[in-house]
C-alpha cells in the first residue's frame, strides 16, 4: 500500500468514527408483538433501508435470524450523514475500497420491500419460476378468522413474494408468474381479498380452473424454452385446506419420474427438517416430501419444481401460524435455504 493510500484509508477511518461519535448507537428492548419491521417502525426506521442492518447487528441475538426475543435489548442501525459522502471521495481516489454492496429493485415487492440488497452470488445463473396457488377469480381455501375472511390465494402470494426477494438477494433469475401490483409483501395478519391478480406479464386469469391452469403451464414452459441450456426450477405454493381438524406441517412433492425435482423438495424438506430439530426439539416435524404426479402443474411444465403444501388455512392453530408475518418471513427463508442447498449441492 503506497503512502497516499495509506493516508486516504486513515482519513476515511477518522471521519466514519467521527460520524459514529455523533450519532451514538441506540438500543431498544423488543415487546411483546414486537417483529423487526413493528419495531423499526416505532423507531421512525424504514424496515426496507435498516432490516438487513438491524440483522447483522443483532444476529446474535434474534431466533432463527429474523424473530425478536421478548424483553431483549436491540442495537437500532446508527444513521450516519457525513460518512459516505467521504467514502465516496476516497473511493475516487483508490480502487482498494470495497464498493456498497449491489441493490436491485422490484416493484411488485410494494413501497417498503421495493429495494433489495444483495446477499450473496450463490444463485448466479439460475432461473426460478414461481407459482402461487389460485388468485383471480379463485381465492383457493377460505375461512374465517375473527370474523374476517380470509384466502389461501393470498397468504400463498405473500409467501412467494418473501421467497423471490430472497432468491433475488442471493442473484437469482426470478419470475413471479402470479402478480398483484396493488399487493406488495404486507406486514400483517388478515390480508384483504381481492381477486385482481393476473398471470405474467399481464393476461387476465379465466374463470376455468383447467384453463387457469393450462395458462400457468403454458407460460412457465414457455419460459423454460426462452432459457433454454440455463439451470432451471419451479417452485408452486399453496396453503393447503384439509380437514378443519388435522393440522399440519408443511409438505413438499415432485414429479415421479424427475431425479432433479426429487433433489430439489428433499433439500428443501431436510432444511426444514433441521428447523425445527434445532429450534423445536420438543416438537415432531411431520412434513414429508413425495411424488405427486397426476397433480396438473407437476404433471405438464418442464422444469424441475417442488409442490409445496404451507398449511392448512382452515385449522385455528395452522391459522396463527400463516397469519404471523414473521412467521411467513421464516417459511420463505427455510424455503430458499433449502433451494440454496439443492443449487450449491450439485450442478445438474
Amino acid at each position: 500500500m503506497n503512502k497516499k493510500t495509506y493516508l486516504l484509508f486513515c482519513l476515511l477511518g477518522l471521519m466514519i468514527l467521527s460520524g459514529y461519535s455523533q450519532t451514538s448507537l441506540k438500543t431498544v428492548v423488543a415487546e411483546k408483538g414486537d417483529g423487526i419491521y413493528s419495531l423499526l417502525r416505532k423507531q421512525g426506521l424504514s424496515p426496507a433501508k435498516h432490516y438487513g442492518h438491524f440483522i447483522a447487528l443483532n444476529k446474535d441475538n434474534l431466533w432463527d435470524s429474523i424473530h425478536l426475543f421478548q424483553g431483549r435489548e436491540y442495537i437500532l442501525p446508527p444513521v450516519v450523514v457525513d460518512s459516505v459522502m467521504v467514502a465516496d471521495s476516497v473511493q475516487e481516489n483508490t480502487t482498494e475500497i470495497k464498493k456498497m454492496p449491489q441493490v436491485v429493485e422490484e416493484s411488485l415487492f410494494g413501497k417498503e420491500h421495493t429495494l433489495v440488497p444483495v446477499k450473496s452470488n450463490k444463485l448466479n445463473g439460475a432461473v426460478y419460476y414461481l407459482v402461487s396457488g389460485n388468485g383471480g377469480p379463485d381465492p383457493g381455501a377460505v375461512a374465517t378468522y375473527k370474523g374476517k375472511m380470509i384466502a389461501e390465494d393470498e397468504y400463498a402470494y405473500d409467501i412467494t413474494l418473501r421467497l423471490a426477494k430472497e432468491l433475488m438477494s442471493h442473484g437469482a433469475e426470478t419470475y413471479i408468474i402470479i402478480q398483484d401490483p396493488n399487493d406488495g409483501i404486507r406486514d400483517y395478519g388478515v390480508l384483504e381479498v381481492d381477486r385482481d391478480e393476473v398471470v405474467y406479464p399481464s393476461q387476465e386469469i379465466p374463470l376455468n380452473q383447467l384453463q387457469r391452469l393450462r395458462q400457468r403451464v403454458d407460460i412457465v414452459n414457455k419460459l423454460y424454452l426462452k432459457n433454454k441450456g440455463k439451470y432451471q426450477r419451479l417452485i408452486v405454493t399453496h396453503v393447503d385446506s384439509r380437514s378443519k381438524g388435522q393440522n399440519i406441517d408443511v409438505f413438499f412433492y415432485h414429479h415421479e419420474k424427475s431425479i432433479n425435482g426429487k433433489h430439489l423438495a428433499e433439500s428443501i424438506h431436510e432444511t426444514f427438517l433441521n428447523k425445527y430439530r434445532k429450534y423445536q426439539p420438543n416438537r415432531v416435524y411431520e412434513g414429508t416430501f413425495g411424488d405427486r404426479s397426476g397433480l396438473y402443474m407437476v404433471k405438464n411444465t418442464l422444469p424441475a419444481m417442488a409442490y409445496i403444501e404451507v398449511g392448512n388455512i382452515r385449522n385455528k392453530k395452522d391459522q396463527r401460524r400463516i397469519l404471523d408475518p414473521n412467521n411467513r418471513q421464516a417459511v420463505a427463508n427455510w424455503i430458499s435455504e433449502g433451494i440454496i442447498l439443492d443449487r450449491t449441492r450439485k450442478s445438474r
